[in-house]
């Protein structure tokens, strides 16, 4: 029996009225994310999904439709029940939004003391949280001593001050080099798998999706274009906006790749089989790799390849042929993306 989702968001709409206009922000969301995932919602800049996960917590209101959390809807609640829901969501932002003011220990307190909690409880979990994303030696250190990625630590630390359910991460990663980006995507799945904390990934970047993702949406034009696993999604993109990003070098292969091009998907399995080498010597006819890479997706390495086929219809059929049949997914290349 599949868990009730942590949070339901049904035929949501969201529309801003300007003076002479209306902008749609987002239309007919319909999304399900379950306790335990770490879900990522990807989409280009402009696509609506900074607006969807403000949507999550009611810090927009919906146009229409629903948000529930934990199986109560957020739009039905008094002020009072509002904010004690959204200390069960906790959030953190691309620019970190820490009081510059005050220590690490104290920004990671203020959330506490607004909850009223005693002043030396809420020290003793500042101290604990500081311990957890490995910054207990910067305790006294104000944000200007800190790196961007020791500041990102301690807006996460500040986010689970309260005990959330759940974690939104606005672009968290956006302003952070690659090296400092990967050890806070692993600090983020520790927190997951250490603390059963829902995560979820507000990025535009495919990479960020790979590495530490189970789920994935994309959203484009202000609606969810395809929702899956991160397997599937990256497996069978069914949709403009998911080919575009799992396949972001396609603008590079479209220039010089023809119409017969096959993109061929392996796992860890099959990669370390010399498959193509097999197929070339099976039939006696080249192939030309316009395309390959390989990805860590959950921790499974995948793998994908554009192959430029021969003119020999009857050969690259059977070529087609033989590459299925060695379990591996095969689809034409059309580069609509």
């Amino acid at each position: 029996m599949q868990a009730q989702p942590i949070i339901s968001i049904q035929n949501l709409s969201k529309t801003f009225h300007t003076k002479t206009s209306e902008v749609h922000a987002l239309r007919n969301i319909n999304l399900d994310i379950l306790p335990g995932q770490i879900f990522g919602i990807i989409g280009m800049s402009g696509a609506g999904k900074s607006t969807l996960v403000r949507c999550m917590n009611f810090l927009e209101k919906p146009t229409v439709g629903t948000v529930l959390f934990d199986g109560v809807d957020l739009g039905a609640m008094n002020a009072q029940a509002l904010n004690e829901a959204r200390r069960s969501m906790g959030m953190i932002f691309q620019q970190f939004n820490l009081l510059m003011q005050r220590t690490a220990l104290q920004n990671i307190c203020f959330p506490m003391e607004i909850a009223g909690v005693k002043k030396e409880d809420a020290i003793a979990r500042a101290k604990e949280l500081l311990e957890i994303v490995d910054l207990a030696d910067r305790a006294d250190a104000y944000p200007s001593q800190l790196s961007g990625g020791q500041k990102q630590r301690v807006a996460i630390a500040r986010a689970l001050a309260t005990n959330p359910k759940v974690l939104l991460c606005d672009e968290a990663t956006s302003a952070l080099d690659p090296k400092t980006t990967r050890s806070i995507l692993t600090l983020l799945r520790d927190i997951n798998r250490r603390l059963g904390i829902t995560v979820i990934i507000i990025t535009h970047e495919m990479s960020v999706i790979e590495e530490i993702c189970t789920h994935v949406a994309i959203i484009a034009d202000s609606q969810i274009a395809e929702s899956g696993t991160v397997q599937e999604i990256f497996t069978r993109p069914k949709t403009a906006a998911a080919q575009k990003l799992v396949f972001h070098r396609a603008g590079e292969v479209q220039r010089n790749v023809g119409s017969n091009a096959l993109r061929i998907v392996f796992d860890g399995t099959a990669s370390s089989e010399p498959v193509i080498a097999g197929m070339v010597l099976e039939f006696k006819a080249p192939v030309n790799i316009m395309f390959a890479d390989t990805r860590d997706i959950d921790g499974k390495a995948f793998g994908q390849m554009v192959l430029q086929m021969p003119e020999d219809p009857t050969v690259a059929e059977k070529m087609k042929y033989y590459l299925t049949t060695r379990g591996l997914t095969v689809e034409e290349v059309q580069f609509n993306v």
